[in-house]
Order: C-alpha cells, then sequence, then structure tokens
C-alpha cells in the first residue's frame, strides 16, 4: 500500500517534527578542569522555560545524519547536567574512549552551535528513601552531584564513587557542608590504570558499605556491565527488591549508542 504522501512531504514532515524535537543551542564556554575532564555551559533562547530535575541528562545531537538519510536526528549522545537555569546549562563531561561523544567533549569550543533534547530521565532522588545509595564512576558523579545537593540535611548517604586518579573527582558534597551531615558516608574509590568497565574493585567498595538491613534506594550510573554487577549484589546477595534499584547506564566499550 502506497503511502498517502510524497517522499518529499514525508520528509518535510520529519523535519518539522525534528525541530520541535531539538533545540537549538551554542557553547558559551569551555573550562579543562582535569586531564580528562571538562566544564561546557550551553546557552541559547530555547532554554528558557525547560525544566529540569537534578539527576536528568539531556541528549546532544553531536553530528548531523548524513544528507541521504530521510531521518535528520543524527547522532545523539547522552551528558549528565551539572546545573541549569533558563539561561545556561552547565554540563562536566569526560573525555574517555574513541566513540562520537568522547570525540565532542574532547572538541568542542566556544561559538559552536549544536541542537539538544529536553532534560529527561528518572534518576531522580527519592524522597520517601529510608536512605540512598549511589555507586558509580566518573560519568556518574555528574548526575550524583545535584542529587547529593537536593537531599535535606538530615538524609542517610552512602555514595562510592569511582575514578582513575584524583584528579578527575568532582567535588560532589564540598567539607564544610558534609561534616553538618553525619548521617552521609561519601568516598571514592581509584582505578589506577585499571579498566572502568566490569569494575569489580566498584562492585568490593560497594559490597563493604555498612548499609542498614532494610533496603534503600539505590542510584547506579556509568558504565553498564558495572551497574549489571552492583544491581545483582544488592537483589542476590542483599535481598534488594528490584524496584529499589534506579540504573542509567551512560556508556560501556563497542555497545553503539553507548560509546
Amino acid at each position: 500500500m502506497r503511502s498517502a504522501f510524497s517522499t518529499k512531504e514525508e520528509k518535510n514532515m520529519k523535519s518539522r517534527l525534528v525541530d520541535r524535537l531539538l533545540l537549538p543551542v551554542h557553547v558559551d564556554t569551555v573550562e579543562q578542569l582535569g586531564p580528562r575532564l571538562r566544564r561546557v555551559i550551553l546557552t541559547g533562547s530555547a532554554l528558557a522555560g525547560l525544566t529540569w530535575h537534578p539527576g536528568q541528562h539531556v541528549r546532544l545531537q553531536v553530528a548531523p545524519a548524513p544528507p541521504a538519510l530521510d531521518w535528520i536526528v543524527g547522532t545523539l549522545r547522552t551528558y549528565s547536567i551539572w546545573d541549569f537555569d533558563d539561561q545556561a546549562m552547565e554540563l562536566i563531561v569526560f573525555d574517555h574512549g574513541e566513540g562520537p561523544g568522547a570525540g565532542w567533549a574532547r572538541t568542542a569550543r566556544p561559538g559552536d552551535e549544536l541542537m539538544l533534547l529536553k532534560p529527561q530521565g528518572n534518576l531522580a532522588v527519592q524522597s520517601e528513601a529510608r536512605y540512598h545509595l549511589f555507586a558509580g564512576d566518573e560519568t556518574a558523579q555528574v548526575s550524583y552531584g545535584p542529587m547529593l545537593r537536593a537531599l535535606p540535611d538530615d538524609a542517610q548517604v552512602f555514595a562510592r564513587v569511582e575514578v582513575d586518579s584524583p584528579a578527575e573527582r568532582i567535588d560532589l558534597t564540598p567539607k564544610q557542608r558534609q561534616a553538618a551531615r553525619p548521617g552521609w558516608n561519601v568516598d571514592w574509590t581509584y582505578r589506577q590504570g585499571r579498566s572502568a568497565a566490569s569494575s569489580q574493585s566498584l562492585v568490593e567498595a560497594v559490597r563493604s558499605l555498612p548499609l542498614p538491613d532494610e533496603p534503600g534506594i539505590a542510584y547506579l550510573a556509568g558504565e553498564a556491565r558495572t551497574i549489571q554487577l552492583i544491581r545483582r549484589h544488592l537483589v542476590e546477595e542483599r535481598n534488594w527488591p528490584r524496584r529499589h534499584v534506579r540504573t542509567k547506564p551512560f556508556w560501556t566499550p563497542g555497545r553503539k549508542g553507548l560509546d
């Protein structure tokens, strides 16, 4: 059965749909925070009126689609939002791997123009939780920072973030603020050159945490296979219900869309 629309009409419809989904922004500021760590601030009038919840991410069009393709969304990659208002969106991005997402993080310059989708994602603080468990790698700590800032002072928090070296840490909780929160157990582990994929050292760091007997809410983010290992530990070894474990895989080696 032939379509009621011509190929040209279909392309025009798709183009209008993409125009509504993708919002134009430009790179305002780029700041090197560490050997593989960059702050990128995006600005543009299209940001006005958008809403954001701590822990949400944004998908950027890091490369357009080839002209021959009908669908013109192009190559999208996910980046966590560190902070946001209706004038600027602050990202902290990591240069890891050789995929298009890492390539954009490495080469973004002030003045670059690009398109993005509205903030999205369900990795949000669950205020009703008995306590909160955060576990992830470098890419996860960008989500964790605003989530931790959103928690009340009397929240009970356990967090383990694995990075390669201290140079790749982000200050998630200023020392004076953490000192005023006795229920917080936040620390880093260091791989020192080992692979972040299927990280047994991060799994062991979570396994060694003195968690209460009853389950809390876990927020697991970062490398996909490591997330699976930690979730398995919580569900099979600590008897957590699966619904208490929230996950967001940002990357994994060799998987298209997560590179």
